[in-house]
């Protein structure tokens, strides 16, 4: 059985982001938990008992503490769920998490050679010592079987597979340590449980919806995708910044190139946005931009959201 929590639904910055005082971010504030958002990251498991995260953002702690899946065993004087997690990219909000990681239980950090090489360059990384913390680089359109800390099988399969994205914003301008040729600095993945078949995506960085991309999901049993935005130049026209979201490799969940409009016709039984930016108002319930995306049958998941498959 497959099991999957959302650990955060938001964008880098999270919901209320610290220094903002946005519509969404002041809503946040005004009106309670419901409507905080830590920043995007899931937990998955095949037998409930060992979990690997997707993603490990900077409120991963956050998310740990809040989440009774993710807690040390009764009765462990040390002890973790988490047997690996997985990076789709290398942004901060996505690697961050792993220096909350580095008190020496063992676990894998699963990534392409080219975020890997962004994790090497920076020595603070060095934290987690590889006796304990291995990194296994993962390739696009190949298959693996993550494993357990004893090196167990964990029954479950991940293929990534190439969406189309860009390098970390933060390396703009600079030599990528990982090349600047090829794909990995933005993937996608197909989660499956071997022993049931059962599956889902899981999609947080898209700067485009391709026709490949749209045959690859089709008739997906969940979808996890990223919904950073509501409309591309949204955070220009807010005043909270001067990219569109395709430039920040986003696409918008409306107009006629967006999330909602280019997955329509596609049979998916549960889509969920996630990554979603504080700018953005299908966020706050009652909206307008709410109503588009809850009637398009997608939905905007809180933060504990557990799914089983």
């Amino acid at each position: 059985m497959l099991r999957v929590v959302v650990l955060g639904a938001g964008a880098g910055g999270g919901v209320p982001q610290w220094n903002c005082g946005c519509e969404g971010c002041r809503a946040a504030r005004s009106y309670g938990h419901e409507l905080h958002r830590t920043q995007a990251s899931v937990a998955f498991s095949g037998d409930g008992e060992h979990w690997f995260l997707i993603n490990a953002s900077p409120d991963l702690r956050q998310q740990l503490n809040a989440t009774p899946q993710l807690h040390p065993k009764a009765g462990a004087l040390r002890h973790t769920p988490v047997a690996g997690v997985i990076l789709t990219n290398g942004e901060v909000d996505a690697v961050a998490g792993l220096l909350s990681m580095r008190e020496g239980s063992p676990f894998t950090v699963y990534a392409h050679e080219k975020v890997l090489a962004i994790l090497a360059s920076n020595s603070i990384f060095n934290v987690l010592n590889e006796k304990n913390v291995k990194r296994q680089p993962i390739g696009v359109s190949e298959p693996f079987e993550p494993r357990l800390p004893d090196g167990a099988r964990s029954g479950l399969e991940v293929r990534p597979f190439a969406v189309p994205g860009k390098s970390a914003w933060y390396l703009e301008g600079k030599a990528h340590p990982g090349g600047e040729t090829g794909d990995g600095d933005t993937l996608g993945l197909k989660i499956t449980d071997k022993a049931t078949g059962k599956c889902f995506y899981f999609i947080a960085a898209c700067a485009e919806v391709t026709d490949a991309l749209k045959a690859e999901i089709d008739g997906a049993a969940l979808v996890f995708f990223d919904g950073t935005v509501w409309q591309d130049d949204e955070m220009i026209r807010a005043g909270l910044g001067h990219k569109t979201g395709k430039s920040m490799g986003h696409v918008a969940m409306s107009g006629a190139d967006g999330a909602i409009a280019r997955l329509a016709d596609l049979d998916i039984d549960r889509k969920i946005f996630l990554h979603i930016n504080n700018s953005n108002p299908a966020l706050l319930p009652g909206s307008s931009e709410r109503k588009t995306v809850e009637q398009a049958g997608w939905q905007i998941p809180g933060d504990g959201t557990e799914i089983v498959l």
